[in-house]
């Protein structure tokens, strides 16, 4: 099989150090270290966000199978979340 070793890894060193020179090497390995870490980062914000629409799925399917359990017979008002707004019937009474 096709392996690198450490010969062809020497090769290829001596070779970006011919066109970027020596200088230039430091940089370039920070860049592609922050580059690295920032793709781990934004994996494990992926993740994260998966996990959380999951439970709000979850959440979700609790709150349908609760509707389900009401008997037709009965008027029960939707659960909505509160509106941090005020609405214009709001402004008008007061």
């Amino acid at each position: 099989m096709m392996g690198i070793g450490f010969p062809e890894l020497m090769i290829i060193l001596v070779i970006i150090m011919i066109i970027f020179g020596a200088g230039k090497l430091p940089e370039i390995g920070s860049a592609f270290g922050n580059s690295i870490r920032n793709f781990k980062k934004s994996m494990k914000e992926a993740e994260e966000g998966t996990e959380e629409i999951g439970e709000t799925t979850d959440a979700a399917k609790e709150v349908a199978e609760g509707d389900k359990e009401v008997t037709e017979g009965e008027n029960v008002e939707p659960q909505t979340a509160e509106n941090p707004v005020a609405s214009t019937t709001e402004s008008e009474n007061k």
